[in-house]
């Protein structure tokens, strides 16, 4: 009550004909003081919702934001080499999708069961799923999963449950995967009996073979230990390797880090007020190579563009050397675990310009475009965008803003 009798004071007092403080201000002061969830919320057409990619990925639109001006460009993901700059560094996160949704049943009663890969420890061959089942798993009970077939396979011996209700299993070799739980690779495992872990607002969930493409980056890695993500990095579908050679020839340089995308990405943000937010865990490297570019090219007065909020987030969690006016730096070797959370009024250290896609009401990801581009020019542009008959979310259009 306080906060509002301060504000229609303020707002009602003349000065020269004119109220104080701007009702910008007085919006930006509001947000300030009470970082509402309800400031991050929007009405979505369903049919907006893409449930396909287009065929070909550059033919998706691609609204352009210039943060100084204000102004909102329509182009499309096919004008990125004329959009970048020779002297800038595009920013990529090759992290590579597993198949992590498991399908099975339960070996003694045979009732439904369904999991979510979410990560290992090599060390003891435990596994940590999200699931979902009737009944209650005892340990010692296994899980017999389905092919991608539909054909019964290999089997999961429960262990238990972490502090956060997650699924504690170690596989049971077979003829197939030998040798004890530690020695069995997860990545391989997937393969067989995994299926993509498709959102539930593409298809209510459920995977077709296009997906085993489609949802993955032509620059994923084929490194094994870069295989972990169970979300796509986004923005990142929209590049084929023909987009990618344009623009190096336009002199743009390239630099890859590595995030794996976790489940909390599909969660929405449950509290009302986001300072009590918080944010999941995921791990994450950036070498040195990819340093040396981004600072060489910063230094010279290039951008450093990234491409997608996953890449933000390795980014601003390198960041050395702060400037403690203006909270720029620049970026420095790193690897671990991340669970920065980037709102309003964080300062940037790294990222200069941002490709991401249209994000879900509510999320992280909303305050994180939010926090860069500013929440009133971010919610012109969604209505813009609604207005335009965007496509959003994973399979949809995207935003470059700068």
């Amino acid at each position: 009550m306080f906060r509002q009798a301060v504000l229609a004071t303020i707002a009602e007092r003349p000065y020269a004909g004119r109220s104080i403080l701007s009702d910008t201000f007085l919006r930006s002061y509001a947000s300030f003081r009470m970082p509402s969830l309800d400031l991050y919320d929007y009405e979505l057409p369903r049919e907006l919702i893409a449930q396909e990619p287009l065929q070909n990925r550059v033919d998706a639109r691609l609204m352009v934001i210039d943060r100084a001006s204000g102004e909102i460009e329509h182009h499309h993901v096919r004008d990125l080499p004329q959009l970048l700059r020779a002297e800038d560094v595009m920013v990529k996160n090759n992290s590579r999708v597993v198949p992590a949704r498991l399908f099975g049943r339960r070996t003694k009663t045979g009732g439904r069961w369904q999991g979510l890969f979410l990560r290992s420890d090599r060390a003891t061959g435990v596994w940590e799923l999200l699931t979902k089942t009737r009944g209650t798993l005892q340990t010692g009970e296994t899980i017999t999963l389905d092919d991608r077939d539909a054909r019964a396979g290999g089997e999961l011996m429960v262990i238990g449950r972490d502090d956060q209700g997650h699924l504690l299993v170690q596989p049971v070799p077979n003829e197939s995967f030998e040798g004890p739980p530690q020695a069995i690779e997860p990545g391989k495992w997937l393969d067989k009996y995994g299926r993509v872990p498709i959102p539930p607002y593409i298809r209510d969930g459920h995977m077709v073979d296009a997906d085993v493409t489609n949802y993955q980056t032509v620059f994923a890695s084929t490194n094994p230990e870069d295989a972990g993500s169970v979300a796509a990095p986004t923005a990142g579908l929209h590049f084929t390797k023909q987009l990618l050679d344009e623009i190096a020839k336009g002199q743009t340089a390239s630099a890859e880090v590595t995030l794996h995308v976790g489940i909390g990405t599909f969660r929405p943000i449950e509290v009302d007020d986001i300072d009590q937010h918080k944010m999941h865990e995921e791990w994450g490297r950036i070498e040195e190579d990819a340093v040396e570019t981004i600072n060489d090219r910063r230094s010279g007065g290039g951008r450093c563009v990234a491409v997608g909020t996953t890449s933000v987030r390795v980014l601003e969690s390198c960041v050395a050397n702060r400037n403690e006016t203006n909270g720029r730096g620049v970026a420095a070797t790193w690897t671990g675990a991340t669970d920065i959370f980037i709102k309003p009024p964080y300062r940037f250290g790294v990222v200069d310009a941002l490709m991401t896609n249209f994000h879900l009401p509510k999320s992280s990801l909303l305050v994180l475009v939010s926090a860069f581009a500013g929440h009133e020019l971010i919610r012109r542009a969604y209505q813009e965008a609604i207005a335009n008959e965007y496509r959003f979310f994973s399979y949809g259009d995207a935003m470059l803003i700068v």
